[in-house]
């Protein structure tokens, strides 16, 4: 057995470097930038860099927003007002463009595998002893579910 807090590092050392944190920044303001009626018809889907010609400028970033054709159409008439939204909230004109990624409008949302088995008593005690510590509930929740995942993955 080792202790989640030595897993959780290399497990989601990725998923907070810069570019992630960006596009998490992103996802948080969405309503905002977008509008609440689009907010949930579109979504910003990933962040991809390229380099910039000039090798001393900060590399060019584009923002990719899944939304069905139709969205993205209605989206398209309003780069120019979400760009200067995102940029005012880095500060600077760090995303300089939008790319739309279709997807079908039919598509529903993927339902959560439950576990397979309940955890041992064991689990859960270790699991519980091991998140003490934190006060805030949300994180406290997702690291809960997290850490259920990983032992339940361990004994499979």
């Amino acid at each position: 057995m080792r202790r989640l807090s030595d897993s959780v590092a290399s497990v989601s050392k990725e998923t907070f470097s810069r570019k992630y944190i960006a596009l998490g920044r992103i996802a948080a303001h969405w309503p905002d930038i977008v509008g609440a009626d689009l907010a949930g018809k579109a979504q910003p889907a990933a962040l991809k860099y390229r380099p910039h010609k000039d090798q001393k400028k900060k590399p060019e970033a584009v923002l990719e927003i899944a939304t069905t054709s139709a969205h993205a159409t209605r989206l398209h008439y309003q780069i120019d007002v979400i760009l200067e939204r995102i940029n005012t909230i880095f500060g600077e004109k760090w995303i300089t463009a939008i790319k739309f990624v279709t997807v079908p409008a039919n598509s529903q949302k993927r339902k959560r595998r439950p576990l397979e088995q309940p955890l041992s008593e064991i689990d859960q005690n270790y699991l519980q002893q091991t998140l003490d510590s934190i006060s805030d509930n949300e994180v406290k929740t997702s690291l809960e579910r997290f850490g259920a995942a990983m032992l339940q993955s361990q004994k499979q």
